[in-house]
């Protein structure tokens, strides 16, 4: 399409919204998403950057025109900065701004030159509007930082309505307020990109609690609340987009998976940072408190169920408009499971996760080089014989690590007395640090899997599990268990009259 003068302005205007295609940024992002492109810089019908844009965009004289582009990491279009457009919309999935359409009611002004004093009407209430708006926005921060009864108004510059993020009294959990369905975006996964920017930028970190491959676990504090922050090393920057991409994109809010709140890329000390905000729980993953802590077999069958309902939860496709894909975690172990406070586990770490939708049978695996864990990896995987175009392939894979997570809690659960000490899967057979060829031998050669204590055949709950223990190591993947069949098994288990009964 043909715009007027002047085209310098408007190349620069493009470029602020990140709708040329001049020079790419040099990141390993830049091939992640894929827009339609449709502007009078365009080099071709598509474009590749972070995310998508829709803008629409008047010249001087001329009536509105949509604009359509990529934006990238170095463009600020879709975190906070004003520019000079009507209207605009971001998104980020490939080809989001294809079918997009902006809508803007204008108001049509006379042929003739308007006379400046009947201007100044307007210029006066426009500024005065403005004031009020200022001081309005004022007194609200006072009162957000100084009474009890808080509003807090911050306003998506998306164009969608105000978030307005409340607390009713003092003591009440500004996080529960500040994650309530009404706050989330449209997925109902997660809050607007820009109010997660500003409370990562209001968390003050505490103490390390973990160190990993992935980088770093703190504590942190937001407005007297404890957070978790995890920090990204900039070699697993791609984990850290995916979990970002999963977290913002679906919805994923369940009680058994980790909950989410925000996540941030900041320059910190001449350096980047990937900053992942999510819920705090004391007791550590799975892996340290089983280190710790011995267990009845109610409470083993507590963590197993809980952590069977999460899996669940990740494993089913939900239809309709606010649905989710299924997904595949694909890094399943005791160190990705978390214990929360009241006992119950909750998974955490997405950054490999792949999802598909039946619908448009779309499998996305994102664009992550990193594998998962070696001592929890399938024969499949191990041998290179899984189907990767496959989905369900990677499903029975997290049903096999599944059945070593169940095997680790039953090692540590007492029966007549008798527990042994934590250990993880295959500790007798390969070293510390097993290589893959290590494991390949042990599993896909001798097709060893852990040995289960006899001991656990005295107890009704603990059969059960080492029963299900077996059919999740099947060789054959296909004949595993399914999450939902191991949820509806141990459920039925937790309510058998022999037993008693599991508290929730």
């Amino acid at each position: 399409m043909a715009l007027g003068a002047p085209r310098r302005g408007l190349l620069m205007l493009l470029m602020a919204l990140g709708l040329t295609q001049g020079d790419p940024v040099r990141t390993s992002w830049e091939q992640l998403i894929n827009c339609t492109c449709e502007n009078p810089h365009c080099r071709g019908p598509t474009c590749q950057g972070v995310w998508c844009t829709v803008v629409l965009l008047r010249q001087e004289g001329g009536p509105p025109e949509q604009l359509r582009g990529c934006g990238r990491l170095h463009e600020e279009l879709c975190w906070g900065r004003p520019t000079e457009f009507l209207h605009h919309h971001c998104c980020y999935s490939s080809f989001c701004n294809q079918n997009m359409s902006l809508e803007l009611q204008v108001t049509r002004t006379p042929p003739e030159e308007p006379r400046v004093d009947s201007q100044l009407p307007l210029v006066l209430g426009s500024v005065l509007t403005l004031l009020a708006l200022l001081g309005l926005g004022a007194l609200g921060l006072w009162h957000f930082r100084k009474r009890e009864k808080k509003h807090w108004v911050l306003h998506s510059e998306l164009g969608e309505s105000s978030i307005i993020l409340k607390t009713s009294e003092q003591g009440d959990s500004m996080l529960g307020d500040l994650l309530d369905s009404d706050c989330t975006t449209g997925s109902g996964s997660g809050l607007p990109f820009l109010v997660q920017r500003t409370v990562a930028r209001q968390v003050a970190l505490v103490e390390c609690v973990g160190k990993g491959r992935y980088g770093e676990v703190w504590r942190g504090l937001w407005h007297g609340e404890s957070v978790a922050v995890k920090i990204f090393s900039s070699r697993d920057e791609q984990s850290w987009f995916r979990e970002t991409e999963i977290y913002n994109t679906v919805l994923l809010r369940h009680d058994n998976i980790l909950g989410f709140i925000a996540s941030d890329m900041t320059s910190r000390n001449s350096s980047t940072q990937l900053w992942l905000i999510t819920h705090y729980h004391e007791h550590g993953s799975l892996y340290d408190f089983l280190q710790r802590q011995t267990l009845e077999p109610q409470l083993a069958l507590k963590l197993a169920m809980s952590a069977a309902c999460g899996l669940a939860h990740l494993h089913v496709e939900i239809f309709g408009t606010q649905g989710k894909p299924a997904i595949a975690h694909r890094d399943l172990k005791s160190r990705n499971v978390l214990v929360k406070s009241n006992l119950q586990c909750c998974i955490a770490d997405l950054g490999l996760a792949v999802m598909h939708s039946q619908g448009s049978d779309y499998l996305d695996i994102g664009n992550n080089p990193r594998v998962g864990t070696k001592r929890y990896m399938a024969p499949e995987v191990l041998d290179e014989q899984i189907r990767t175009d496959c989905f369900e392939s990677y499903k029975w894979t997290d049903i096999w690590a599944f059945g070593l997570v169940l095997w680790e809690i039953t090692r540590r659960t007492i029966v007549n007395g008798i527990v042994e000490d934590y250990r993880p899967p295959f500790y007798d057979a390969v070293p510390n640090d097993p290589s893959f060829e290590d494991m390949k031998k042990v599993v896909c050669i001798d097709q060893q899997t852990p040995t289960i204590p006899n001991r656990l055949a005295a107890d009704p709950v603990l059969s059960g599990l080492a029963q299900m223990m077996r059919e999740c190591w099947y060789p054959n993947p296909s004949a595993r268990l399914t999450a939902l069949r191991i949820k509806k098994t141990l459920q039925k288990l937790s309510n058998s009259p022999e037993n008693p009964k599991v508290i929730h």
